[in-house]
């Protein structure tokens, strides 16, 4: 009976970071079942991928022919204080720090590399394990329910209750829009970080794609306001450095937290992408920490018997691996959100001192930024 048959991985979660690791995982031997959603149901929005996450999607044959626009140079400064610093690729011997599209994008490459997938349609809706197996139970799109046995089941995106999480509510939301500005943007993104919570301008195509971050209590305000005294507000907060702001797209938000999540390895469970942690947007860690994420494991299952897939000893040594880039990332993002995000004045000099010396010290924005491109170990 095919409800009998164990599957090795039974992947939950239809996003890039599930379908990455569904790609990653070909040629390792291990059979896998993916569980998804209708992609459309996700909302959209820019998204950056470092150069790093573009040598992952190219080795599962997931990379455009015509690559997304390009960032070149990351320009880092503060609101109302002293300081700024400059990040190119070309300090990093790299052809670009990294690259913005938008999420429904990235997906399609994504499933276009995976025409073949085998899944269903529907969400995991609940699981038991057992000594050598997972009992996973699914409610289908179209109606009633299945029940699939795995060896290891992988949660790859943040929708799946009773996973207990910790974090922190930053009580800001992004507002993200498609902006216009009065002069280029020269392949160069810009964070510029207010009392209120960082503004991010990415390069996306002939305009800019903007993430700003701003207290929960004005969003409505900020979503809601004529275009004229939208774009006003953004000048005023922003600055001049790219001219006046001539037009903006719809405009959405979202509510910014973080939350980290973690499975017991008794549980033949393992947490991916955003099921084990989802960042603030700030330097653009989150898909690409899971990106690596899913790329470590399915690293892992090419090196393991499919018999010991989800055992306590595999999912230890998972979390071992993982643990110093998500530690890393996820304190990094932190830390730039709380230690920016506020009118201190004490802080605002510290601040600006450590910009200045970042922007005289070479050795030390490599160091930065090829940890930003490549996770914690800095490396391709």
């Amino acid at each position: 009976m095919a409800d009998a048959e164990i599957t090795d991985i039974l992947i939950a979660g239809g996003g890039p970071v599930g379908i990455m690791l569904a790609l990653a995982l070909r040629g390792s031997g291990a059979s896998t079942l993916q569980v998804q959603v209708d992609p459309t149901m996700q909302g959209e929005r820019p998204i950056a991928l470092s150069y790093g996450s573009r040598l992952l999607l190219e080795g599962v044959g997931a990379w455009p022919e015509s690559p997304p626009t390009a960032i070149c140079e990351i320009h880092v400064s503060q609101q109302g204080g002293f300081g700024r610093t400059l990040i190119r690729a070309a300090d990093c011997e790299l052809p670009a720090l990294g690259y913005v599209a938008p999420y429904s994008a990235i997906h399609a490459w994504l499933s276009a590399a995976d025409a073949v997938r085998r899944g269903l349609d529907g969400k995991v809706i609940g699981w038991k394990p057992a000594a050598d197996h997972i009992e996973v139970r699914i409610g289908l799109s179209a109606g009633g329910e299945a029940r699939r046995r795995a060896r290891m089941l992988v949660l790859a995106d943040g929708g799946h209750a009773g996973l207990e999480a910790s974090g922190r509510d930053y009580g800001q939301h992004a507002v993200v829009a498609d902006v216009r500005t009065e002069q280029a943007h020269r392949n160069i993104a810009w964070e510029r970080f207010t009392s209120d919570g960082p503004i991010a301008l990415l390069p996306y195509e002939d305009r800019h794609a903007l993430v700003w971050s701003i207290d929960a209590g004005a969003v409505r305000g900020l979503l809601e306001m004529p275009q004229t005294e939208f774009l006003h507000r953004l000048g005023a907060a922003f600055g001049s450095r790219l001219g006046a702001f001539l037009g903006a797209g719809p405009r959405a938000a979202f509510p910014l937290a973080l939350r980290r999540r973690s499975a017991d390895p008794s549980s033949r469970t393992v947490l991916v992408g955003n099921a084990a942690q989802t960042l603030h947007p700030v330097a653009g860690q989150g898909l690409n920490l899971g990106l690596r994420d899913a790329a470590e494991l399915a690293r892992l299952v090419g090196c393991t018997p499919n018999a010991e897939l989800g055992s306590i000893a595999f999912l230890t040594r998972y979390s071992l691996q993982r643990k110093l880039d998500r530690a890393a990332g996820i304190h990094f993002t932190d830390v730039l959100v709380r230690l920016f995000s506020n009118s201190s004045a004490t802080l605002g000099l510290a601040r600006g001192a450590a910009l200045a010396l970042l922007d005289v010290l070479p050795p030390a924005r490599k160091f930065l930024a090829r940890r930003m491109i490549f996770g914690a170990r800095g490396l391709p």
